[in-house]
């Protein structure tokens, strides 16, 4: 794995090993991909504002999140179809994150069975939910999340219908059409409330974490109903589209918060200085789900750790020049704002990608 200097090279190896169906699963957003793109700029609108003569000879970019160490504040997003991308769909990435030092959150709809995902390794796993049946599926369904070991729980909101991604409609006619006939019945998650969802936390007894929240205003009814981890996430711009970049809306919910929860963020990250553009902008940690999928689809467990290890040697090379020893020394003193100077796109942080984007 030592062959992969760059994350760059593990996309171009993820590309050979994917069909196109699954390659556009992995990297297309919603309708025009606006929003998956405007993820992308908002990193890119962020510069730094170092400081010299700073001890740096020991940099620690390690953290911790729902009681967990973590030896970098990046954690795994849930991705849906991860045996599209994976021979052992997702235990390549609970693998991956406990060879690393990570949090693995599994997504509902991915294989194999939750039981044997919580079962292929040691580290800790939190169990994303989709709400597709009513209360006595959803107490079902904790029984095997609590039964299997889970650490927390985490629901996701911004689903209540699948969006239009023409990428995979118009390229990969083969893929799954999930908005056409895809659930029979009450669709539960167009009904989803506050107060379903205070009924869910209550019966699951696990640390909860809230999904898809990119309003302040949504992040402060969160809080003041005792949530405690917010996730900032438009599902990778994989939702509605339009919608402003995660980073760009991070600031106001922070303020919304006001240090009452914790704040993970997902959406465009590409690179270590990404991260910790996140983290001097309020953040508590990231999610990676782009690039766990392709780390999983160019080597399975081990290019999901490669990522990881990839990731940590650029945030630790940033934190130094930064003049920043540790994660809690970053603040929005080190940033400011900037003008981008690259086109953004799911894979725009890797200027030397032979073909400029892979398709």
């Amino acid at each position: 794995m030592t062959a992969f200097v760059s994350n760059q090279q593990i996309v171009v190896a993820a590309r050979r090993n994917l069909t196109q169906a699954a390659w556009d699963y992995l990297v297309g957003g919603a309708d025009s991909e606006t929003t998956l793109r405007r993820n992308r700029l908002a990193f890119d609108r962020v510069a730094f504002e170092p400081r010299i003569l700073v001890d740096v000879s020991n940099v620690d970019p390690s953290t911790t999140l729902l009681g967990t160490k973590l030896l970098i504040p990046v954690i795994l997003a849930p991705i849906g179809s991860m045996q599209q991308l994976a021979a052992d769909g997702a235990i390549a990435s609970a693998r991956g994150a406990s060879d690393f030092g990570t949090i693995l959150t599994l997504g509902q709809t991915t294989q194999p069975p939750l039981e044997d995902v919580a079962a292929s390794c040691d580290g800790a796993k939190v169990f994303q939910m989709y709400v597709m049946g009513d209360l006595a599926w959803a107490e079902a369904l904790l029984g095997r999340v609590r039964k299997a070991g889970f650490t927390a729980l985490c629901v996701n909101v911004d689903t209540p219908y699948h969006s239009h991604r023409d990428r995979s409609l118009l390229n990969s006619p083969e893929a799954p059409r999930r908005g056409e006939g895809a659930r029979a019945g009450p669709n539960y998650l167009a009904s989803l409330t506050w107060d379903t969802l205070d009924r869910i936390r209550e019966m699951a007894g696990l640390p909860f974490i809230l999904k898809g929240v990119t309003s302040a205003k949504d992040a402060a009814i969160a809080v003041g109903r005792g949530i405690e981890t917010i996730w900032v996430s438009n599902h990778g711009g994989r939702q509605l589209d339009h919608a402003r970049g995660t980073l760009d809306v991070l600031p106001e919910i922070v303020r919304a918060v006001g240090g009452r929860a914790k704040i993970i963020l997902d959406g465009g990250i590409q690179r270590g200085s990404d991260v910790v553009k996140a983290l001097a902008l309020g953040g508590d940690a990231v999610a990676i789900g782009k690039l766990q999928g392709w780390g999983a689809a160019a080597a399975g467990a081990e290019g999901v750790t490669r990522v990881l290890e990839i990731l940590e040697s650029e945030m630790r090379m940033t934190m130094a020049l930064l003049g920043v020893r540790s994660v809690d020394q970053l603040s929005p003193e080190y940033v400011c704002a900037a003008e981008p100077v690259t086109p953004p796109h799911e894979m725009s942080a890797w200027v030397n990608l032979p073909e400029g984007r892979l398709l």
